[in-house]
């Protein structure tokens, strides 16, 4: 009879503590929420205006099944499985201004997640005028032409060092 009590008061305390303790782990304990494994990536997430960006995600275990991806950056997207992911490709069309835009996952199961593009306008420099005396600038003449200029100021120098290097008549040292 005694072994029965030692029992019952041992159930009673473990009953008091898990009394206890069991609203506070319930309340502290993350809740299983729907859409863990929801999720979207755009790559490049930083990307020019006119090039093409790469859609993956994914839709929990769903992924057998095409979903759809939608971003004012480029409008609508379907994307397919592919390898245990749903994947897609679309371009940005190229007079998209620039700024940052949310790009939206929707789920056939009702999950959604999201993410941001960048999208970048940088516009290619223009060509600078042709200038100077580079080999830029004209056309084949103009360099034949300074070689030969070059060419007759060098003699010319050279005449007159060889005429002023001879000394007067009469004159000896």
């Amino acid at each position: 009879m005694r072994g029965l009590t030692v029992s019952s008061r041992v159930l009673s305390a473990v009953l008091t503590v898990l009394g206890l303790v069991g609203p506070f782990v319930l309340a502290t304990a993350a809740p299983a929420r729907a859409g863990q494994n929801t999720f979207v990536e755009v790559t490049p997430n930083s990307a020019q205006a006119g090039t093409r960006v790469s859609i993956r995600a994914g839709c929990d275990n769903d992924n057998r099944r095409q979903a759809e991806v939608r971003s004012d950056a480029f409008g609508r997207v379907v994307v397919r499985p592919d390898n245990g992911f749903l994947t897609g490709a679309v371009t940005i069309p190229a007079n998209k201004e620039p700024g940052d835009f949310p790009v939206d996952l929707r789920c056939p199961n009702g999950n959604t997640a999201q993410t941001t593009l960048t999208v970048l306008n940088m516009t290619q420099p223009s060509k600078g005028p042709n200038t100077g005396l580079g080999g830029t600038s004209g056309g084949r003449g103009t360099a034949a032409l300074l070689l030969i200029g070059g060419l007759a100021v060098a003699a010319v120098a050279a005449g007159f060092g060889a005429f002023g290097s001879r000394g007067r008549p009469g004159t000896r040292s």
